[in-house]
C-alpha cells in the first residue's frame, strides 16, 4: 500500500457509523480465541502472526506460530539464529520468503529498538519486511492505535457493506483507502476493536464464497443485499491453481533441504522433480531469493548469513 496509516491515525476522528456498535458487539461475543489475540502473546507474538497468516489460513498457522514462539519467544531469540532456521522452521507454510523477513525485522528490532518491537507507526513501517498492511496492524492489535487495517477480508466487508459491490478490486485504490478512514471511529481503543471485529467478520461470515447474511449483524444496513446481491461484474475470480507449478516444485526442493541437517548434493535435489528445465529454474529462484545458499561441487544449504 501506498496510503500511510499515519495519515489514517491524525485524520480527524469520523462521525459514528451505524456499521461501529453491531459489528464489534458481534465480535465481543463470537471472536476466535487465538493465541496471537491473548494478552500473553504481545507485540512480538501478533508481528509473527501477521506475517504467518499473509495468505494462509489460522488452521495452518496455529501449529506453526505455537512451535516459533516456544522456540523464539523474543526477537533476540531469532536473529540470534541463522536465516536458514527461520525458513526450516517455516515448514510448509508456503512463501517462505516471509520467514526471511520476519528473521530480518527480528534482527533490525534487536540491533535499533533494544529487542523490542516499536510502538511507533513510523518506525514499524521502517523495518525490513514491513508493509503498510503489517505495520497498522502490529500498531492497532498490539498498541490498540487508530489506523486503518485494510487486509482482503476488511477490503470485501467495506465494499459490501458501504459500496454495494460484491467484491472489491484486486489491488487496493485510493477510494479504499478514504472510506477506511472515514469509517475509522474516533478515539483509539474503539478503532482497534473496529479494525480487529471487521476483519473478523469478513473471515467468519462475510466471505468471499459464500457469504452468510443470515448471521450478519449488519445485514440490514449491508449495500450490496439491499441492492439484491448483484453479482460481480467483472472477470470471474479463479482460486490460484498449485499443481505443476513452480511454486509446488520450489516446495518440493526446500523440503529436502529443511529436513536435511546439513548440506544437500544436487543429486537428492534432482530426484523431487523430473523436468529438468523447471527444476532448475525453481533452484534458480530459491537462490536468488536468498533461501539457499550454493556451495562448492554441487551442494546446497539453506542460508546461513
Amino acid at each position: 500500500m501506498t496510503a500511510s496509516a499515519e495519515s489514517a491515525a491524525s485524520s480527524p476522528p469520523s462521525q459514528p457509523s451505524p456499521l461501529h456498535e453491531p459489528v464489534i458487539a458481534w465480535f465481543d461475543e463470537h471472536a476466535r480465541d487465538l493465541p496471537w489475540r491473548r494478552p500473553e502473546a504481545g507485540p512480538w507474538g501478533v508481528m509473527v502472526s501477521e506475517f504467518m497468516l499473509q495468505q494462509t489460513p489460522v488452521s495452518r498457522v496455529l501449529p506453526v506460530y505455537e512451535q516459533w514462539l516456544a522456540r523464539w519467544p523474543r526477537p533476540a531469540d531469532l536473529a540470534a539464529e541463522a536465516p536458514g532456521e527461520a525458513v526450516r522452521a517455516w515448514g510448509r507454510l508456503g512463501y517462505p520468503r516471509r520467514a526471511l523477513r520476519l528473521h530480518g525485522a527480528a534482527s533490525a528490532i534487536t540491533e535499533r529498538h533494544g529487542g523490542d518491537v516499536p510502538r511507533d507507526h513510523a518506525q514499524l513501517l521502517a523495518l525490513p519486511g514491513i508493509g503498510e498492511y503489517t505495520a497498522a496492524a502490529v500498531a492497532s492489535f498490539a498498541y490498540g492505535q487508530r489506523h486503518a487495517v485494510l487486509d482482503t477480508n476488511v477490503r470485501r466487508v467495506f465494499a459490501r457493506t458501504s459500496t454495494g459491490v460484491e467484491y472489491p478490486p484486486n489491488a487496493t485504490t485510493a477510494a479504499e483507502r478514504r472510506l477506511a478512514r472515514a469509517l475509522l471511529p474516533g478515539d483509539e481503543a474503539t478503532a482497534a476493536r473496529w479494525a480487529a471485529a471487521s476483519m473478523e467478520l469478513g473471515a467468519l461470515v462475510c466471505t468471499a464464497k459464500s457469504p452468510d447474511c443470515a448471521r450478519c449483524p449488519v445485514a440490514g444496513l449491508c449495500a450490496w443485499r439491499l441492492a439484491g446481491k448483484p453479482a460481480h461484474d467483472g472477470p470471474p475470480r479463479r482460486g490460484q491453481t498449485y499443481a505443476g507449478t513452480d511454486r509446488q516444485v520450489r516446495g518440493r526442493l526446500l523440503a529436502v533441504l529443511r529436513e536435511a541437517s546439513g548440506p544437500v548434493a544436487q543429486a537428492q535435489l534432482d530426484a523431487v522433480w523430473d523436468e529438468p528445465v523447471q527444476r532448475a529454474r525453481a533452484l534458480d529462484g530459491l537462490v536468488s531469493d536468498g533461501l539457499v545458499e550454493p556451495l562448492a561441487r554441487g551442494m546446497y544449504r539453506l542460508p546461513q548469513a
